[in-house]
């Protein structure tokens, strides 16, 4: 019984430091500029939000409100679930200076029982949790996490650099994954291709990295291509894809790679690795300004000066770097943040622990994306590389 009082005059007493409004009185003040913040967690918000409302978890309500409104004098109004943590919240925000706090009587179960206006979001609760710290960053938030929800991605390779790419997009929701190669997993792959396990050697790499992609997200829609990309399959195994990350571990693919995105008009994340050292960039037609893949290599190397992982070899965690830098350039892409790596060539040395940025311009005269450029098919593209291996 005393424990009970206890709580009730702890209640009283906060009541008296943070006034207490009707949720429809809340709502006019709203209209009239107030800012209503919603302090229940994120997986409670699955149901639906306020309209309009700005939604910090109580946790993180004092490292972030001052990002949102920095102005002491604004009028605030706090929301919970049912009126509880948002006296919490509202003594909170007037230990740091804010003069004109309110909490929401009845939290977010009375504001809705009055009929009053609610957001309800497409993310479910499975999702909120799942998402909950992506979810959190104001450049995401639930807005982005829906477009991540309904990007596609096409992967070429399930290998060095497919592996980690595809396991941290799968992980970050990215709706759908097109998984493209035809070779089987072999023992020498597993120091560095991680998302296969030594059971399944001898495996389609495609199959095994779905078996992981589901088991880490099944959210996600994985889709499975046992084909080599050729002249006569790029464009259908593309298409439908807003970009591409490339994985491949030969020129001639990239090359079509390269043709096809630019026909496509579909962002190519690039990323290559040797021995010790890595590079990436992304190839964005859809910019005036970007180069292609050929503006950087306007013909393949002789076999001699750019072996493959299985004749020059390969440091295990390299392939890991150098495909999360993909998968953080196509998050970027997908969500539209920040700077991608559009006309920079960016190169990683393992051993030096160094990056190393190299403007990397459109080429005038490339023969991909030059004003001159003709383009005569995918086969023309093939006998070109065959003729320069």
């Amino acid at each position: 019984m005393s424990e009970s009082l206890d709580r009730e005059s702890w209640l009283a007493a906060l009541r008296q430091r943070v006034p207490e409004i009707s949720p429809t009185e809340a709502f006019n003040r709203q209209a009239q500029g107030a800012l209503l913040i919603d302090v229940r967690e994120d997986n409670e918000r699955a149901a639906g939000i306020p309209a309009s409302a700005l939604a910090i978890s109580r946790g993180f309500l004092e490292l972030r409100i001052e990002d949102h409104e920095p102005d002491r004098d604004r009028a605030i109004l706090t929301l919970c679930g049912s009126g509880r943590r948002s006296l919490l919240a509202g003594e909170a925000l007037q230990r740091m200076g804010y003069r004109n706090v309110s909490s929401v009587a009845g939290g977010f179960e009375r504001w809705k029982n009055e009929g009053l206006p609610i957001h309800t979001g497409n993310l479910d609760a499975d999702s909120a949790e799942r998402y909950a710290r992506q979810l959190r960053l104001p450049q995401v938030g639930e807005a982005g996490q829906l477009k991540l929800g309904q990007a596609s991605v096409a992967l070429l390779g399930a290998g060095g650099l497919g592996a980690p790419a595809a396991l941290y997009l799968a992980a970050a929701g990215v709706g759908r994954m097109t998984l493209i190669d035809d070779d089987r997993v072999e023992r020498s792959n597993l120091h560095r291709q991680v998302i296969h396990a030594d059971a399944r050697v001898g495996m389609a790499k495609t199959e095994s990295a779905r078996m992981t992609l589901a088991a880490l997200n099944p959210r996600v829609e994985v889709n499975v291509r046992n084909e080599r990309l050729r002249a006569d399959n790029v464009e259908r195994l593309l298409a439908g894809h807003d970009l591409v990350i490339d994985g491949a571990d030969n020129f001639p693919a990239r090359y079509l790679l390269a043709a096809a995105t630019r026909r496509l008009n579909m962002p190519m994340v690039y990323g290559a690795v040797e021995r010790f050292t890595g590079q990436v960039s992304v190839f964005d037609p859809r910019r005036d300004d970007s180069p292609c893949y050929r503006c950087l290599f306007p013909e393949p190397p002789a076999a001699a000066d750019a072996p493959n992982c299985s004749e020059a070899g390969v440091l295990g965690v390299l392939p890991g770097i150098v495909g999360l830098l993909q998968a953080t350039e196509a998050l970027k892409l997908m969500l539209g943040l920040g700077e991608p790596l559009v006309g920079r060539l960016l190169s990683f040395d393992a051993l030096s622990m160094r990056f190393r940025e190299t403007r990397l311009p459109r080429d005038p005269a490339c023969p991909g994306c030059g004003s001159a450029a003709v383009f005569q098919g995918y086969e023309d593209v093939e006998r070109f590389c065959a003729a320069h291996s």
